[in-house]
């Protein structure tokens, strides 16, 4: 069964993966970059190389994303996934269901640091940033790649209050929704809740080993995980519009992302206004 680690791009999805990952697939609770493969993402192109569509056409694939889990499921083996693909239908083809998936760990973040993120990471100017944010048709792909791969990566990720409330309101799979901003401050108690939402799900009886959280924990902060990209580089960094040889910074601000700081009063009023009820329900206003 799948186990989807979903959430709006720039939301912490990587930080989650790099916790689980850590603490579920090392030795010692120590995490390596490589460890992030354990966590793949999808949909991507190596999951539909037995079955035929049209990489040129942009969202061919939704209709295989229930036979693709089911073929991904015979292995009768727990997955987890990253997703940032909205929880419903696109073009009446299911993400996902209750057959393939045993649940779902779902990370909101206050939009309004999501933005600066969605700045830096695609390279866009404050209207662009905005209007991309609360699209509704909004989906990406693997540009880089385009020539090859085509749209085989299309996720659907619609406006970030639509790709949050998909998730956040379906009935048919286990969620754990977290607060990017509560794992960011009391790191240890809401990751020790995770992992108690994930063995639950999957029926694992194993007591948490605390010395491998404490472990998983001390090797996958902001401050490390930065500080290994700029020794080693970081596999999931993507380079710029302008130099392909060039990377952008995947771990760019982190904690000192305050759009509060970073954000000027007209740009604060926009963003309110655009996400004001959203805002509201997650206590960010």
């Amino acid at each position: 069964m799948i186990l989807w680690i979903a959430s709006y791009p720039k939301s912490g999805n990587t930080w989650l993966r790099a916790l689980i990952s850590t603490y579920y697939y090392s030795k010692d609770g120590v995490f390596e970059d490589t460890l992030l493969k354990q966590i793949d993402q999808f949909p991507t192109r190596k999951y539909f190389k037995d079955f035929k569509f049209d990489k040129k056409k942009a969202a061919d694939t939704c209709r295989l994303w229930l036979p693709v889990q089911e073929k991904i499921n015979t292995e009768n083996t727990l997955k987890f996934f990253k997703t940032h693909n909205v929880f419903g239908k696109v073009n009446n083809y299911d993400f996902t269901n209750s057959q393939n998936s045993a649940g779902c760990l779902y990370v909101v973040r206050d939009p309004r640091n999501v933005f600066t993120s969605v700045k830096n990471h695609y390279q866009l100017n404050d209207e662009q940033a905005l209007e991309w944010m609360v699209n509704e048709k909004n989906f990406i792909y693997n540009v880089q790649n385009f020539d090859e791969n085509g749209f085989s990566d299309f996720q659907f990720i619609s406006s970030w209050s639509t790709n949050y409330k998909s998730w956040k309101v379906q009935k048919k799979v286990p969620i754990k929704l977290i607060k990017y901003e509560d794992l960011l401050n009391k790191t240890y108690e809401v990751f020790f809740e995770i992992i108690e939402f994930i063995n639950k799900t999957i029926n694992n009886n194993e007591k948490i080993d605390k010395i491998k959280l404490k472990n998983t924990l001390k090797s996958t902060t902001f401050d490390t995980l930065k500080k290994k990209e700029m020794q080693k580089g970081f596999s999931e960094a993507v380079t710029t519009n302008k130099d392909a040889e060039k990377k952008i910074s995947f771990f760019h601000l982190g904690p000192k992302n305050d759009w509060r700081k970073m954000l000027n009063e007209k740009l604060k009023l926009k963003l309110n206004k655009a996400f004001e009820k959203d805002l509201k329900e997650l206590s960010y206003l």
